[in-house]
């Protein structure tokens, strides 16, 4: 059964986008932190993904998990403004129902995908940003078994500092020039 640490406030001394900065300054941040493997894990992400009013920026090293996919799809459709970060080699390990949810979710008005340079240095994360105020980090990919199954950690964050130095790297990847936009 997962584990949860509900913290209020906490002090976190995490070298982010500034890393000179972030390491001399700890972010004060509201915490959630859940274990896995367990349905809880999942249930994080879809609740906080349900939530969004404004925006989502997302970067996925996997994404096939459909019902992650789909709670992006639905967040679009609610007007919120859905962008998605994926590794370059991402594309040999979505399939069947999930190669079709992610090809309908790119095509959807208010979605945006992009995908690092194939053959480069993997692009590793498993974050995203809500309302450019919660953040979703940690070890679980975007997939079925890396939610339910895995030994992994899902970290929520409410945190200005660190939601601005996510959403200044996000910025930094999303404009490489060599990034590929996904086929609508």
């Amino acid at each position: 059964m997962a584990r949860v640490l509900s913290l209020a406030m906490t002090t976190l001394a995490f070298a982010v986008a500034d890393p000179p900065r972030a390491a001399r300054e700890p972010a004060v941040a509201g915490v959630r932190l859940y274990y896995g493997p367990s349905k809880e894990t999942a249930a994080v992400d879809l609740d906080a993904l349900r939530r969004a009013r404004s925006s989502i920026d997302m970067a996925a090293y996997v994404l096939t998990d459909r019902g992650v996919i789909e709670a992006l799809g639905e967040a679009a459709q609610r007007g919120v403004k859905v962008r998605v970060y994926l590794d370059g080699d991402d594309v040999s390990r979505g399939s069947g129902k999930s190669a079709e949810a992610l090809a309908a979710l790119a095509s959807a008005p208010g979605v945006a995908i992009r995908r690092k340079a194939p053959g480069r240095d993997s692009m590793h994360l498993k974050s995203y940003l809500v309302d450019r105020r919660t953040l979703r980090t940690g070890s679980a990919n975007f997939s079925y078994s890396g939610e339910r199954f895995q030994d992994n950690d899902v970290v929520l964050l409410e945190s200005p500092a660190l939601a601005g130095a996510f959403a200044r790297n996000f910025e930094s990847i999303w404009a490489r020039a060599d990034n590929r936009e996904a086929a609508r």
